[in-house]
């Protein structure tokens, strides 16, 4: 019985030796340049940087990965588990002025690991050398292109001595609430998640042959948790092909993924809500062109607030392409559960159910497509995020009493299982508060999450941040309500891009604020635009807004994997260093 990945790529290498593990589009394009490894090419590689790295007594050490997205950073990341070695996936920095925020990041990640080697492709290994004045940090530390590893290392390559409890790599929290902090995922915890997506996504023996293990196309970033435990870790656990291109391409051309899907008809792709949208965005006046996506079985949609209104827009678009409503596959899972919680069922719709407060009690299912009786439109819809995985318990709790509340209130949603990680890096007191929680009634500890909901017959649907929650005039608002309201009041405000939040208004106690991306073309709406807001605020949920903010698109301060940072964007706000529409753009 395999025991880690590493026993599964050594059995993948020696049963399908030629068969395609990644295929990589280096242009983002099917008819262009395409790279390729087999299974057999990619246990060989692999092996190679492991040998490399215990060569160098390295077992146990972290070692921070850094690649632009391809194949190389797969070899780096299998050779670091090959190896027994922690491996650290990392965003190298890029760009003219080499993206101060990544270079924050990576010093704080070079700096809380403690990580000995960096692993690189050679053009970012060369970049580092030209960042000793602002990387000091990089004078003791090793760093090599994998690339220029021989593949005859592969040779003294020795079976590392794992255990389920040994620690696979760190996956550095996004920050969406607070400084980064490392995940420790341990080879047991990977191993139990990958059972999870399997069975939840419905990866069966039949599907892959169905499929002819045509599983996966992702242009999710493979540094973040989504993109590496999701396409990149399942397609090794099953022996599986994983079609995969660059995030920047798919921001260039959207209908780079459509097409994608189109021409090698996987199973399984998805993202985040706002790749539906953006692929919404940019369709053509005749979005079709020729596709067919009636092939696609899972269409996953999960790492932030998942918008009734972009399901139902996408199915009616595409929907003539042979993309059907049922394959929308609504998920939810975080760093700390490895990925993976809840997820919906193939073949099965989303559930809807009108949004739920701490005010209005228990949820109502909504059919899609009507006004309830309470006014509240399926758009304005809470969409579930399916049920838990085999061995994983989901609970909504009370956080201070430690208890469990009934379905349909809305609590902290707290987590057990073997796919829940190990704890934080080298950050105790974190790791007992978040890892170690008690609930009675329950026997062992559960993970907190952080995050809100609530259940209902068994499904999960997430409301919001307990650290985002407002409560004005002694009732609980939750920012994405506000947001969604905020964004359907005018075409020209961006699906994703609005940050609710709120502040002291001395005598008039806490008061909500909302900081909005609008598309260039509707500047001279500001006015009106600003008004709808408070209009719509004021109708949906009752509350003046302090002020409305309207700025330029892509300067709401995000998380790497695209979660909107509330606590940024007040800070920026209280600051005054907003990118307000039609202010002079700064440099």
């Amino acid at each position: 019985m395999a025991r880690s990945l590493v026993d599964l790529l050594t059995l993948h290498a020696s049963e399908q030796p030629d068969r395609t593990a990644y295929r990589y589009l280096v242009t983002g394009d099917c008819d262009g340049e395409i790279q390729d490894i087999s299974y057999g090419r990619l246990a060989e590689r692999s092996r190679a940087v492991a040998a490399w790295l215990q060569e160098r007594g390295l077992a146990g050490s972290r070692v921070l990965l850094l690649y632009p997205p391809g194949i190389e950073f797969i070899c780096g990341y299998l050779g670091c588990l090959s190896a027994g070695v922690v491996a650290v996936p990392g965003l190298p920095p890029h760009g003219r002025s080499q993206n101060h925020r990544a270079l924050l990041r990576m010093k704080r990640l070079i700096a809380d690991a403690d990580a000995k080697v960096i692993l690189g492709g050679r053009e970012v290994i060369a970049d580092l050398a030209g960042l000793a004045e602002h990387l000091p940090e990089l004078a003791d530390i090793t760093r090599v292109a994998t690339e220029d590893i021989p593949d005859a290392a592969a040779g003294s390559w020795r079976e590392p001595d794992l255990t389920a409890d040994s620690v696979a790599f760190l996956q550095y929290t996004s920050g969406s609430t607070s400084a980064p902090r490392g995940v420790m995922v341990t080879h047991g915890n990977l191993m139990d998640n990958e059972r999870v997506i399997t069975e939840r996504m419905g990866h069966t023996p039949d599907v892959i042959e169905e499929y002819d293990h045509e599983l996966f196309v992702s242009w999710l970033p493979v540094y973040h948790d989504m993109g590496l435990i999701g396409p990149v870790l399942n397609a090794a656990y099953l022996g599986v092909t994983a079609t995969l291109f660059s995030p920047l391409h798919f921001l260039q051309r959207p209908e780079r993924w459509l097409k994608a899907i189109d021409r090698y008809r996987p199973h399984t792709s998805g993202g985040p809500n706002f790749a539906y949208e953006l692929c919404l965005k940019h369709a053509a006046p005749d979005p079709l062109g020729g596709l067919d996506l009636s092939r696609w079985r899972v269409a996953f949609n999960g790492a932030e607030p998942v918008r009734a209104a972009t399901l139902r827009r996408f199915a009616e678009t595409f929907g003539p392409a042979g993309f059907r409503r049922e394959a929308f596959y609504p998920c939810y899972g975080l760093a700390e559960a490895t990925l993976i919680v809840t997820g919906g069922s193939v073949e099965a719709p989303p559930t809807l159910a009108a949004p739920v407060t701490a005010a209005t009690g228990a949820a109502t299912v909504l059919i899609a497509g009507a006004v309830t009786d309470a006014g509240v439109h399926p758009d304005a819809a809470a969409v579930g995020s399916g049920r838990p995985g085999p061995g994983v318990t989901v609970v909504i709790a009370d956080p201070e009493r430690q208890e469990e509340l009934p379905e349909g209130e809305v609590g902290e949603i707290w987590v057990s299982g073997a796919s829940v990680a190990k704890g934080y890096w080298r950050n105790a007191l974190a790791t007992r508060q978040t890892f170690r929680a008690g609930l009675k009634g329950h026997e062992g500890r559960f993970l907190r999450t952080g995050d809100l909901g609530f259940l209902r017959d068994g499904e999960l649907f997430v409301t919001g941040r307990l650290k985002d929650l407002m409560v004005i005039e002694g009732r609980n608002h939750y920012p994405q309500d506000l947001e969604l309201s905020a964004e359907m009041s005018h075409w020209a405000l961006r699906p994703g891009c609005t940050a609710a939040f709120s502040v002291d208004g001395g005598g008039d106690g806490e008061q909500p604020v909302v900081v909005a991306e609008t598309a260039p073309e509707a500047v001279g709406e500001s006015e009106k635009i600003i008004d709808l807001i408070r209009g719509a605020i004021s109708e949906a949920h009752g509350l003046p807004v302090r002020d409305v903010v309207l700025v330029r698109p892509g300067t709401i301060p995000k998380t790497s994997s695209g979660k909107i940072q509330r606590r940024a964007s007040r800070a920026a706000y209280l600051d005054g260093t907003l990118s307000l529409v039609g202010a002079p753009a700064t440099s």
